[in-house]
């Protein structure tokens, strides 16, 4: 069972990112304050959710959310200031647009800047123990995808609706193949092995 919060009594928004690992696409994060008396049983991390549930949590989650937010940061700002920076920054963005401001955040993974004077607690693996994390994970996971589905139908050949910009043989063989897009993180390692014998 997922964890409803960690300080009793503080307004608690949990903040995840979706995203991080791709070659292509804006990284998203979003941040949920849920109510204390939330419970749902079928809430996890998203990426043990079959999309169907995945989905089906979305609507959940925007109904029973005293709020939520998403946060967007571009694969351009993801080439200037680093990928670990810009899921910080995507994360800082959905807590921006948050309509109550919570007195604690609650960050999946170990690395987070300081949000103003909100004290944060980072927990690795989060989105598996605790449900605001678990929440934000599915939002910002769903999101992103919708993007990404929206991208593929602007540039079909890169498979992003099944990919969704993650590097698989597919993908990198269709960069290899075409090209890049604007969409592209030009300071990742697109072709993966093969990049080291291509004169760029």
């Amino acid at each position: 069972m997922l964890l409803p919060y960690l300080n009793k009594g503080l307004t608690e928004a949990g903040c995840d990112e979706a995203g991080r690992g791709c070659l292509a696409g804006s990284v998203f994060a979003a941040a949920v304050i849920l109510p204390v008396t939330f419970r749902n049983e079928q809430l996890n991390d998203s990426k043990q959710l079959t999309e169907k549930q995945r989905y089906s949590l979305r609507t959940i989650i925007e109904k029973e959310a005293i709020t939520w937010a998403v946060g967007i940061v571009t694969a351009q700002e993801i080439d200037k200031i680093n990928i670990l920076n810009a899921s910080i920054l995507a994360m800082h963005r959905a807590v921006d647009q948050l309509n109550v401001r919570p007195q604690h955040l609650l960050i999946d993974g170990n690395r987070f800047k300081p949000y103003q004077d909100i004290p944060h607690t980072t927990v690795v693996k989060g989105d598996g123990k605790y449900l605001s994390i678990a929440a934000a994970s599915v939002l910002a996971k769903t999101y992103r995808d919708d993007y990404m589905q929206s991208l593929h139908k602007q540039f079909p050949i890169y498979n992003w609706d099944h990919n969704k910009g993650y590097p698989t043989k597919k993908h990198r063989a269709a960069i290899a193949q075409y090209g890049t897009t604007p969409f592209h993180r030009m300071t990742f390692n697109l072709l993966g092995d093969s990049q080291l014998s291509l004169s760029l």
